[in-house]
């Protein structure tokens, strides 16, 4: 009997090796399983594994809340453990607004078939841009969806991997650890078929109707490439012709002022046609009118920018009446500065004769050019009129300067009684002139009277004297006013013009008030 018990045991142990071998093999496959799922990043798994922690937590809120059903209907309840449920409770709810997405549906986001919005209808060159990139978004999205639907199968493989194993391991150790993690795995099996499932209709859905939409604007945009390749070629053909009658002009008209009119006129014309293809083209579509004519004006400012430029300033100049023939302007570009009458206003250009003003005595030293103005220099220079709304006189200043022992008030009356006596014609005309004006501008100090002014300077008082004069000759005027103010001057006895000189006060003062007596003079050394 002995014997037949220690052969038993032998037997036993004989048949228990191996399958204990077996068992570790079995979980060393499982947890490599588990780790290379883990470690997979896998999306599927992710919302998965967020749906299973819903669950846990809704379970666990149904627990707690019937705990403390139970505490509360107790005679003498529990209260601390009563609040710690309670505060358990809380926090689990506020996990639980967190996972909400995930309560029923947790692969909504990845089954779910996009919607196809905002169809572009390619009817313009511009168009197709939008064309190809809605063309790549469809790919994209199809190519998203596929990505999706390869992962979960990969997912599903080792799901159907790890399952097997584990029912391998409950034949050879049948365990509760080993039946919970046999249900767990095939209620993640069943979730994941089921989305599987539904990807799979959703994808042969979104393949068909996107597949249709490329079609649909890929013809399009085909169209569209057609059209534009015989429009480039029609505006080759304007542009090749336009050429040649440039090289023909350049051959046969030698005068260069006539060759660039003639020039501006082909490049007019031929910008004109090129303009009408693009009408004709795309007129059809009043909705992108604009952009034809957007086409229109990006051409019109390359290829004639100055041109262009100068009729839009002529036709500023006309319609606005800034600038009329027999206006007195002064024009200032780059430092140069001009002031002379207008000749003539053209399409292209202003034409003035330079005079002798204080600008060319001053600055140019010389006058009598003819000087041509483009009209696009309205837009970009400044341009002052000196005659613009039927005025014909200007404000004209005259400085000089005196010492500080001078009687300044009496200077001062000398040079107003000067401008006065010589500008009161003018006066009269500019006050006349500015109340017509005050229809049209807003003008509020219509003092034109002449007006005088002294200054401290390093040197002495400044006395300035303005007064009103004809803006076509203000040199004649200022030349007899400051004559008048010099020979009133120099009859004063105590007043003496300031200049760069040096005084030697031989007793001792300031020099201030020391005024000579008539029969002595000033000693004066000069630098």
């Amino acid at each position: 009997m002995r014997f037949f018990i220690l052969l038993a045991l032998f037997a036993g142990f004989l048949w228990a090796a191996p399958n204990s071998a077996e068992i570790d093999s079995l979980k060393s496959q499982i947890a490599t399983l588990d780790k290379k799922l883990a470690s997979s990043n896998n999306i599927w798994l992710k919302k998965y594994a967020n749906f299973e922690t819903y669950s846990q937590i809704y379970a666990e809120i149904q627990n707690i809340q019937k705990e403390l059903k139970h505490l509360k209907n107790l005679k003498s309840p529990d209260d601390l453990k009563i609040s710690t449920l309670t505060h358990r409770l809380e926090t689990l709810q506020r996990q639980q607004e967190l996972f909400e997405e995930y309560r029923s549906n947790p692969f909504k986001e990845l089954i779910e078939k996009p919607q196809i919005e905002n169809f572009p209808d390619v009817t313009n060159p511009i168009a197709i841009i939008g064309g190809i990139s809605f063309i790549k978004s469809l790919e994209n999205q199809q190519l998203i969806l596929k990505r999706n639907q390869n992962a979960l199968e990969n997912v599903l493989k080792d799901l159907d991997k790890k399952y097997s194993l584990l029912t391998s391991l409950y034949a050879l150790q049948n365990s509760k650890e080993n039946a919970q993690a046999i249900y767990q795995t095939q209620s993640k099996k069943l979730e994941l078929q089921s989305a599987q499932n539904i990807l799979k209709t959703t994808l042969d859905v979104y393949d068909k109707d996107s597949d249709e939409a490329i079609q649909k604007i890929s013809t399009q945009i085909k169209n569209q490439i057609f059209k534009l390749i015989y429009i480039g070629l029609a505006v080759f053909i304007s542009i090749a012709f336009a050429l040649g009658l440039k090289v023909f002009v350049r051959r046969y008209i030698h005068d260069n002022e006539r060759a660039y009119t003639a020039s501006k006129i082909i490049n007019f014309f031929n910008i004109s046609i090129i303009v009408l293809i693009l009408l004709f083209a795309y007129l059809e579509n009043v909705t992108y009118l604009v952009a034809v004519l957007g086409f229109a004006s990006a051409g019109l400012a390359i290829a004639m920018k100055d041109l262009f430029m100068s009729v839009l300033g002529w036709l500023a100049i006309i319609i606005g009446g800034s600038v009329h023939v027999g206006d007195r302007i002064r024009v200032a570009k780059e430092g140069n500065v001009y002031v002379g009458d207008v000749l003539d206003i053209s399409m292209l250009r202003i034409t003035m004769y330079e005079d002798v003003t204080l600008t060319t005595y001053q600055e140019n030293r010389r006058a009598g050019r003819i000087v041509f103005i483009p009209n696009n220099y309205i837009f970009t220079t400044m341009i002052s009129n000196y005659t613009h709304g039927g005025m014909k006189t200007v404000w004209d200043g005259i400085d000089f300067t005196i010492t500080f022992d001078s009687n300044y008030k009496k200077a001062l009356q000398i040079a107003s009684d000067a401008a006065t006596k010589y500008s009161k014609g003018y006066t009269e005309i500019t006050r006349k002139q500015l109340n017509k004006m005050r229809d049209k501008y807003s003008l509020r100090n219509n003092n034109v009277e002449p007006k005088t002014f002294s200054m401290i300077e390093n040197n002495g008082i400044k006395i300035s004297v303005w007064y009103q004069t004809n803006a076509y000759a203000t040199l004649t005027l200022r030349s007899t006013i400051s004559t008048e103010i010099i020979e009133n001057i120099l009859k004063e006895p105590d007043i003496f013009i300031a200049y760069a000189t040096t005084k030697l006060v031989k007793d001792g003062t300031d020099g201030f008030g020391n005024k000579p007596a008539k029969s002595q003079a000033p000693l004066n050394i000069d630098d």
